[in-house]
């Protein structure tokens, strides 16, 4: 299980140095790649509204041929439609499913969000089928949480 307690202290010290969102969010999914032998990929996507799609802003792990997912599709783009994470036990179950890997059993798509407003999301997938559980989503949600509060001050 992912220990969120460490992350958010580290993610409030690198605030507290003036590292920006950008940064914030690199550290991020290099952090959560290594905090859990069950993470084979761990991505942040953020949304551009206006075009309505999400765009890879950065990952560790196997490249991906979706650096741009629009709203809707997958299961990143259903989370972001919905305005629900995703905890997917068996993406060959999931209508819609865009493989990234044959390898991907299981996917967590946690939002990153200030109230109602989306900022994107983070992408987490395991080669483990039902890898992830309720309380794996509520760590990685106080993560999200988070990085929201940095990325909602810089866009005030």
């Amino acid at each position: 299980m992912i220990d969120a307690r460490p992350v958010i202290t580290e993610i409030q010290e690198m605030r507290d140095e003036g590292y920006l969102s950008d940064a914030l969010l690199r550290h991020t999914v290099k952090v959560l790649y290594k905090a859990d032998a069950r993470n084979n990929w761990v991505g942040v996507y953020l949304l551009d509204g206006e075009r309505a799609e999400l765009w890879l802003h950065n990952y560790v792990g196997a490249q991906t041929a979706h650096a741009k997912i629009p709203v809707g599709e997958g299961v990143c783009g259903t989370a972001v439609a919905h305005g629900a994470n995703q905890v997917v036990p068996d993406v060959t179950a999931f209508e819609g499913y865009l493989a990234c890997s044959e390898d991907v059993k299981s996917e967590m798509v946690v939002l990153i969000r200030a109230g109602s407003q989306i900022f994107g999301q983070i992408d987490i997938d395991s080669y483990q089928p039902a890898a992830f559980n309720d309380k794996d989503e509520a760590a990685v949600q106080m993560i999200a949480d988070k990085l929201a509060e940095q990325i909602a001050h810089e866009r005030r």
